[in-house]
């Protein structure tokens, strides 16, 4: 018997050894490493845009890697104030937040529109007040899409006398022409720009 388990003794000493070296390498091998979880643009996204479910994905960074004010949550329904390219975190910088609309009355919204002037729009500033104008045709007007005389449309003022919320930032590049304006509206206001028809115009009324 003892013989028997002198012949062993030496392959149990290296299979023991190699476990323990096998324990040793599990103890220093690194676990997984912590990430959090943020919002993230699903495709490249325009200012003015408002989110949707579909414009979002999730995105899991490394603590040191996640930004300043990173969207975790609660990012559908918000207005872009400045365009996003696919993949980037969403952050309090890139969307409108309740600040810019504290101090206006309850139920007021942020309404994007798009000038057809850029030139104008750059005269603009916060609290501005104006006028926006349609030279398209009425969203009830029944003449057929391809009427000639809708050329000859005279201006509907849509809103008058809503407040200037921000000017975001040119998008350079954009093959959009105008510029983008964000305006305080009540919700039939910003339905009936929503649903305005042809070039967009305004008017600053001061005061």
């Amino acid at each position: 018997m003892s013989a028997r388990l002198a012949r062993l003794r030496r392959p149990l000493a290296a299979l023991f050894a190699a476990a323990a070296a096998a324990s040793a390498l599990a103890a220093l091998r690194p676990g997984p490493l912590p990430s959090i979880r943020v919002l993230a643009a699903a495709r490249d996204l325009p200012a003015g845009t408002t989110l949707r479910p579909s414009d979002l994905r999730p995105l899991a960074l490394p603590p040191g890697a996640v930004p300043s004010g990173a969207l975790r949550t609660g990012a559908t329904g918000r207005v872009l104030a400045a365009p996003v390219r696919r993949g980037e975190p969403l952050t309090d910088a890139r969307v409108l937040g309740d600040a810019l609309l504290r101090g206006y009355a309850s139920g007021t919204v942020a309404s994007p529109i798009r000038i057809s002037d850029a030139a104008t729009v750059r005269l603009l500033h916060p609290g501005d007040r104006i006028d926006v104008l349609s030279t398209g045709p009425s969203p009830t007007d029944a003449r057929p899409p391809d009427d000639e005389s809708q050329s000859r449309d005279p201006a509907r003022v849509l809103v008058s006398g809503v407040p200037v919320v921000t000017v975001p930032p040119r998008e350079d590049g954009n093959a959009q022409e105008g510029a983008l304006v964000l305006v305080a509206t009540d919700r039939p206001q910003a339905a009936t720009l929503a649903s305005a028809a042809g070039t967009l115009s305004l008017t600053i009324t001061g005061g």
